[in-house]
């Protein structure tokens, strides 16, 4: 069993301009690895696992698992896919406030056509599993946050299935309450499963085997550089990784950011001794905006730490004379 993403890209309108959170990639676990999407928020990982899950269809690209092509699915063999191949564990549980655990964990297994007496069997082998049967008839609000995201867990698994997706799960939980959810993922990809987790905790990182930036990480990316552009050449996409601060030599460039439409709005334009494109790499953010030479240009390329030295030096000479 094995997921492969080849050359995906994802791209919706939001507030009015396109978002293109996933841009080309390409990505393959097979069973028994957990794979971590790691990034900032915004850099897409939830809307990774919403592809995965086929809640989502890409803009281009393929998603399979055991040779499965899930981005060609539809109809009851897409219903029969996400009810039977995928598990999913939500950021906020998303647990029923009224069923005890054991009922929540039942939920899918009754969906599925599965007897009274057989789903109750298979949500208490469940919950034994995540170390909760004496649990079991507790309701969501007398569970603490660790012992809800078990419950969670224990619903994602009712239906064996083969991948089991989950939205960062230690978002909710003291330091505690995390190192039981983690071993206990660690432990369902030892199943021959496979198992894809979205975070922004570092913390998880020891216990993935596989690691996907979905943003790239401050100060670490880029060297300088010097770039010359002729007039409507573009020096960045919107959506783009971003690496280096650019500050403008010569010439003019433009911003511009891509609406729902397809038209372009002007953001700013940008002249000699004038520096822009610094928060992305500030933040691991992708590029909000197009950069394009609006007149023939020369800019140079600064990494992050060495564009904060040569202006803080810049400023501090302006206060002196």
């Amino acid at each position: 069993m094995t997921l492969a993403c080849r050359d995906l890209v994802v791209e919706y309108s939001g507030g009015g301009y396109v978002v293109r959170p996933i841009d080309g990639l390409d990505l393959e676990v097979p069973n028994g690895e957990l794979a971590l999407l790691l990034g900032a928020s915004g850099c897409g990982k939830t809307t990774l696992l919403s592809v995965l899950a086929a809640i989502l269809r890409p803009r281009r690209g393929r998603v399979s698992l055991d040779g499965l092509e899930v981005t060609r699915l539809q109809g009851s063999d897409l219903t029969d896919y996400r009810r039977q191949k995928v598990g999913i564990v939500f950021q906020s549980f998303n647990l029923i406030p009224s069923l005890t655990a054991s009922e929540n964990v039942q939920v899918p297994l009754r969906a599925a056509g599965l007897g009274r007496r057989r789903a109750r069997e298979r949500a208490d082998e469940l919950l034994e599993r995540v170390a909760l049967s004496r649990r079991r008839t507790h309701r969501p609000a007398e569970l603490s946050g660790g012992e809800q995201q078990r419950v969670a867990i224990a619903r994602a698994l009712a239906l064996d299935p083969p991948m089991l997706l989950a939205d960062e799960p230690t978002a909710h939980l003291d330091y505690i309450q995390i190192e039981g959810v983690l071993q206990l993922l660690r432990q369902i990809a030892d199943d021959e499963r496979v198992v894809v987790v979205a975070t922004h905790d570092e913390r998880i990182v020891p216990l993935a085997d596989k690691i996907v930036g979905l943003s790239p990480r401050p100060e670490e990316r880029g060297a300088p550089s010097t770039v010359e552009l002729f007039p409507g050449e573009v020096l960045f996409d919107q959506g783009d990784p971003s690496d280096l601060v650019y500050v403008v030599e010569e010439g003019e460039v433009e911003l511009v950011r891509l609406l729902s439409d397809r038209r372009e709005e002007l953001l700013a334009r940008h002249g000699p001794g004038e520096y822009f494109g610094e928060l992305g790499p500030m933040f691991g953010l992708r590029r909000s905006a197009t950069a394009r030479a609006a007149t023939a240009s020369r800019l140079l390329g600064l990494p992050l730490t060495e564009f904060r030295t040569r202006f803080r030096e810049q400023k501090l000479s302006d206060l002196i004379t």
